[in-house]
């Protein structure tokens, strides 16, 4: 690869690590998280909501708190009951079979 090449890749490196930076910045500030929390290089491998508290019911792992993962609810779900739904989340009609 030629030096151009290579200063390519790098500048976008930088730009997506700065948005990302920027995003969750901006996430932190309509939450309401103190200003001191938010400056700087924090999340750059830091989500902005994310307190990291293991106690914490949103941040732990939510086994602890006896409930289940999105993977064991799908397990666990009702295969038996049919849902035979349209896209907008309304029953099939009977009335085109009529016709």
């Amino acid at each position: 690869m030629s030096k151009s090449e290579d200063k390519v890749k790098h500048s976008k490196r930088i730009q997506k690590e700065e948005n990302a930076i920027h995003k969750q910045q901006k996430i932190a500030k309509s939450h309401g998280v103190p200003d001191h929390q938010y400056e700087g290089h924090r999340f750059a491998k830091h989500h902005a909501l994310n307190c990291g508290d293991p106690k914490c019911s949103l941040c732990a792992n939510p086994r602890k708190f006896g409930e289940l993962t999105a993977q064991e609810q799908r397990l666990f779900q009702d295969v038996d009951q049919t849902r035979d739904f349209h896209s907008n989340g309304l029953p099939p009609t009977d009335e085109l079979d009529d016709a």
